[in-house]
Protein backbone atom coordinates (compact mmCIF):
# COMPACT_ATOMS: atom_id res chain seq x y z
CA UNK A 1 0.00 0.00 0.00
CA UNK A 2 1.12 3.54 -0.75
CA UNK A 3 1.58 4.97 2.77
CA UNK A 4 0.82 8.48 1.48
CA UNK A 5 -2.82 7.35 1.18
CA UNK A 6 -2.97 5.81 4.67
CA UNK A 7 -5.59 7.62 6.80
CA UNK A 8 -3.03 8.57 9.47
CA UNK A 9 -1.31 10.62 6.74
CA UNK A 10 -4.37 11.99 4.92
CA UNK A 11 -6.39 12.67 8.11
CA UNK A 12 -4.12 12.77 11.18
CA UNK A 13 -6.74 14.77 13.06
CA UNK A 14 -9.01 11.66 12.99
CA UNK A 15 -6.65 8.62 12.80
CA UNK A 16 -3.79 7.65 15.14
CA UNK A 17 -1.59 4.54 15.28
CA UNK A 18 -1.82 3.08 18.79
CA UNK A 19 0.15 -0.15 18.21
CA UNK A 20 2.23 -1.63 15.40
CA UNK A 21 4.45 -4.64 14.80
CA UNK A 22 5.49 -6.70 11.77
CA UNK A 23 2.06 -8.39 11.50
CA UNK A 24 -0.55 -5.70 12.33
CA UNK A 25 -1.09 -1.99 12.76
CA UNK A 26 -3.81 -0.87 15.21
CA UNK A 27 -5.38 2.48 14.36
CA UNK A 28 -7.81 4.49 16.45
CA UNK A 29 -10.38 6.71 14.68
CA UNK A 30 -12.44 9.49 16.24
CA UNK A 31 -14.57 12.19 14.64
CA UNK A 32 -17.58 14.38 15.34
CA UNK A 33 -20.87 15.04 13.52
CA UNK A 34 -20.28 16.83 10.22
CA UNK A 35 -16.61 15.76 9.96
CA UNK A 36 -15.44 14.54 6.55
CA UNK A 37 -12.24 12.68 5.68
CA UNK A 38 -10.04 13.15 2.65
CA UNK A 39 -9.78 10.30 0.14
CA UNK A 40 -7.73 7.54 1.78
CA UNK A 41 -7.01 3.80 1.66
CA UNK A 42 -7.61 1.01 4.18
CA UNK A 43 -5.92 -2.41 3.92
CA UNK A 44 -7.79 -5.57 4.95
CA UNK A 45 -8.76 -4.95 8.57
CA UNK A 46 -10.87 -5.95 11.51
CA UNK A 47 -13.11 -3.01 12.44
CA UNK A 48 -14.27 -2.67 16.05
CA UNK A 49 -16.82 0.02 16.89
CA UNK A 50 -16.52 1.62 20.31
CA UNK A 51 -19.52 3.91 19.68
CA UNK A 52 -22.56 3.90 17.43
CA UNK A 53 -22.22 5.89 14.21
CA UNK A 54 -24.02 6.87 11.02
CA UNK A 55 -21.68 7.55 8.06
CA UNK A 56 -21.83 8.27 4.36
CA UNK A 57 -19.09 6.47 2.44
CA UNK A 58 -18.08 7.42 -1.10
CA UNK A 59 -16.26 4.50 -2.72
CA UNK A 60 -15.48 5.32 -6.34
CA UNK A 61 -18.79 6.33 -7.88
CA UNK A 62 -20.87 4.53 -5.21
CA UNK A 63 -22.33 6.33 -2.21
CA UNK A 64 -23.61 4.24 0.70
CA UNK A 65 -24.80 4.98 4.21
CA UNK A 66 -23.56 2.82 7.07
CA UNK A 67 -25.02 2.46 10.56
CA UNK A 68 -23.11 0.61 13.26
CA UNK A 69 -23.93 -0.15 16.87
CA UNK A 70 -21.30 0.10 19.59
CA UNK A 71 -19.09 -2.91 20.30
CA UNK A 72 -19.52 -4.62 16.94
CA UNK A 73 -16.61 -6.33 15.22
CA UNK A 74 -16.37 -7.23 11.56
CA UNK A 75 -14.11 -7.80 8.60
CA UNK A 76 -13.41 -4.87 6.27
CA UNK A 77 -11.92 -5.61 2.85
CA UNK A 78 -9.22 -3.40 1.40
CA UNK A 79 -10.67 -0.28 -0.22
CA UNK A 80 -10.34 3.47 -0.71
CA UNK A 81 -13.05 5.96 0.22
CA UNK A 82 -14.13 9.31 1.61
CA UNK A 83 -16.16 9.14 4.83
CA UNK A 84 -18.51 11.65 6.41
CA UNK A 85 -20.13 11.56 9.85
CA UNK A 86 -23.79 12.28 9.02
CA UNK A 87 -25.08 11.26 12.43
CA UNK A 88 -25.52 13.30 15.58
CA UNK A 89 -22.92 11.50 17.71
CA UNK A 90 -19.12 11.27 17.63
CA UNK A 91 -17.66 8.11 16.09
CA UNK A 92 -14.98 6.02 17.82
CA UNK A 93 -13.54 2.99 16.01
CA UNK A 94 -10.49 0.71 16.23
CA UNK A 95 -9.02 -0.81 13.04
CA UNK A 96 -6.70 -3.82 13.28
CA UNK A 97 -4.94 -3.67 9.91
CA UNK A 98 -3.40 -6.84 8.53
CA UNK A 99 0.04 -6.30 7.00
Amino acid sequence: MDDSRHPTVTDPEFYQVIFENEKVRVVEFRDTPGARTRHHHHPDSVLITLSAFHRRMTIGDRVIEVDRAPFEAGWMVEHSHVGENIGDTPAHVIFVEIK
